[in-house]
C-alpha cells in the first residue's frame, strides 16, 4: 500500500512535477500561494511568494521571494516541463491582513498587494483563475494533490467545538512536573552567554569553557567538518575547529548545539510539526541578527542569542499543551484573545513567565532574562529595551511570513514604536523583509548556511 506524500513548499520556493502520488502545500498568512496545473498534460505545481516586488535592484539573488519576478519564472518552468498555457488552471490563497489589525497593517498592506500583483500577472498571461481566496484575517493552507490534480484551501488550526467540551486544562501539579522534567541548557553554554554579555571575553576563554562539555565540543567539530567548511583535511580537535570557524561562528555553533537538545524535548502543541519550536528559534536568531545589524543599536551576536532563547518557556508549557491543544486553539479563535491571555487562562502563566522562571533558575544574563520576559510586551522591559524591541519585531515578521511553523499571531500594537526604538522607520519594513535570507523562512533552516550568513 502506498501513501500520498506531503511536500511543504517554503517561502520563496516552488515545486513543479508531473503526475505523481504527492500533495504539495503551503501555509499562508501575508504571503500568497499560487497553484498552477494542467491536468491534460499532467504537469503542475505550487509557489509560495513573500512580497509583491523587489524593494530595489539590490536583491537579485532570490527572485522567488517576489510575485513580479518569481511568478513569471514559475510559469516559464511549468511550460518548459510540458504544461500548455491555454490549459493551465490557477488557484490563489493567502494575502491576509492578520488580526489583531492596526493602521500599520493597512498602510503596508503587503498581503493585499501580493494578491493584487499575482492576479494582475495571471490575467496578463491569460491564465484562468479558478479560485481566489485571498485577503481576510486568517492563515490558511493551499494544497494541490498532484495525482488527482485536486487543489484545496483550508483555514489553519480550526477545531470543532463538539469534541472539546471534556478537555480540562493541566493542573498546577502537572505544570510543576513539567518544569522538573525539563533537561536544562548545558552550563558551559550558559557560561558562554554570560561571557558574551559581559564583553571583553577572549577567544581562548570561550574555547576553554566549551572544552568542559564533550557534547558541545563534538557538535562544534561536526559543524566544522560539514560541507560548508570541509577542506582537504578532517578536523578532529577543538583547537583546529576554532581556527577554521572564527569567534562569531564558534559562538553560534555553541548555542545551536545547546538549544538543539533543549528544544527536542518539545512536541507539536505550539506548531504544526515536531521540531518546529527549534526551527522557529533558529529562524528568529537569523532575523534578529539582521535587524540588529541594520539598526546598529544592539550587538548582532546578542540579538542572535536572544532570538534563539526567547521562547524557551514554550518547551515547558508544551509538555502540558499536547493534551490541551484543541482547547488552547479554540479559545484563541472564539475569544480573539492573544496567546498570552489564553496561556494565562489555561496554565496560570504565559510562556514569557515560564521562560523567565527557567532563565532565572539557570542563571542567564540579566539582559536575556529581561528579553525573554518582555519580548511580547517590549514597553515593559527593564534592562534591555532595544533588544526586547528587536525580538518583538522578529516575532512579528515570523508570524506574518513564516506561518508554516507557528499558529500563534503576534500583536502589532507596538510595531511602529518598536521600529523607532531601534532607529528604523516603517517605510524601511519591506526592505527589512527583503534582506531576510530564505534559510530563515524555510521549514527547516540549514545549520551550515545559517552559520555562514552575515
Amino acid at each position: 500500500m502506498t501513501y500520498n506524500r506531503i511536500y511543504h513548499v517554503a517561502t520563496g520556493n516552488y515545486m513543479i512535477h508531473a503526475t505523481t502520488d504527492m500533495t504539495v502545500e503551503a501555509f499562508l498568512g501575508t504571503c500568497v500561494g499560487v497553484a498552477l496545473f494542467d491536468p491534460e498534460s499532467g504537469v503542475g505545481g505550487l509557489m509560495h511568494l513573500l512580497l509583491p516586488e523587489p524593494v530595489s535592484a539590490a536583491y537579485p539573488s532570490d527572485p522567488g521571494k517576489y510575485v513580479t519576478t518569481g511568478l513569471p519564472l514559475f510559469i516559464h518552468n511549468l511550460l518548459k516541463q510540458g504544461a500548455k498555457k491555454e490549459n493551465l488552471k490557477a488557484w490563489i490563497a493567502g494575502g491576509a491582513l492578520m488580526e489583531p489589525l492596526t493602521r500599520q497593517d493597512i498602510a503596508l498592506d503587503i498581503g493585499g498587494r501580493n494578491a493584487d500583483a499575482a492576479i494582475r500577472l495571471l490575467k496578463k498571461e491569460n491564465i484562468r483563475i479558478e479560485q481566489n481566496e485571498t485577503g481576510g484575517f486568517f492563515t490558511c493552507t493551499l494544497s494541490l494533490n498532484m495525482k488527482t490534480w485536486t487543489p484545496d484551501i483550508k483555514p489553519i488550526g480550526m477545531v470543532s467545538s463538539e469534541s472539546q467540551i471534556s478537555i480540562q486544562p493541566p493542573t498546577r501539579e502537572e505544570l510543576d512536573r513539567a518544569f522538573a522534567s525539563i533537561k536544562p541548557i548545558p552550563q558551559a553554554a550558559i557560561k558562554v552567554m554570560r561571557m558574551l554579555d559581559e564583553e571583553g571575553s577572549s577567544f581562548k576563554e570561550i574555547a576553554n569553557e566549551i572544552r568542559k562539555d564533550q557534547i558541545i565540543t563534538a557538535s562544534v567539530i561536526r559543524i566544522c567538518n560539514s560541507a560548508l567548511f570541509k577542506g582537504s583535511a578532517t578536523i578532529d580537535t577543538l583547537d583546529d575547529a576554532l581556527i577554521i570557524l572564527g569567534r562569531d561562528v564558534l559562538v553560534k555553533s555553541i548555542l545551536l548545539a545547546a538549544i538543539n537538545n533543549y528544544f527536542s524535548q518539545a512536541g507539536s502543541g505550539y506548531a504544526l510539526c515536531y521540531g518546529s519550536l527549534y526551527h522557529h528559534a533558529v529562524s528568529s536568531a537569523i532575523i534578529a541578527e539582521k535587524l540588529a545589524r541594520k539598526s546598529g543599536k544592539v550587538r548582532p551576536q546578542t540579538a542572535y542569542t536572544a532570538g534563539l532563547l526567547h521562547d524557551i518557556g514554550m518547551v515547558v508549557l508544551d509538555q502540558a499543551l499536547a493534551s490541551s491543544a484543541p482547547l488552547f486553539y479554540r479559545n484563541i479563535q472564539k475569544t480573539k484573545a492573544n496567546v498570552l491571555e489564553v496561556e494565562k487562562q489555561i496554565f496560570g502563566m504565559d510562556h514569557c513567565e515560564a521562560g523567565k522562571k527557567l532563565a532565572r533558575q539557570w542563571s542567564f544574563p540579566e539582559s536575556l532574562i529581561d528579553c525573554i520576559s518582555s519580548h511580547h510586551t517590549p514597553e515593559k522591559t527593564r534592562t534591555s529595551p532595544r533588544l526586547s524591541h528587536i525580538i518583538f519585531l522578529t516575532e512579528l515578521i515570523m508570524s506574518r511570513f513564516h506561518t508554516s511553523l507557528e499558529l500563534v499571531p503576534t500583536s502589532v500594537e507596538y510595531f511602529e514604536s518598536s521600529l523607532q526604538k531601534i532607529g528604523l522607520s516603517i517605510s524601511e519594513f519591506p526592505d527589512i523583509v527583503s534582506q531576510i535570507p530564505l534559510d530563515a523562512l524555510g521549514d527547516e533552516p540549514d545549520k551550515s548556511a545559517i552559520l555562514a550568513k552575515k
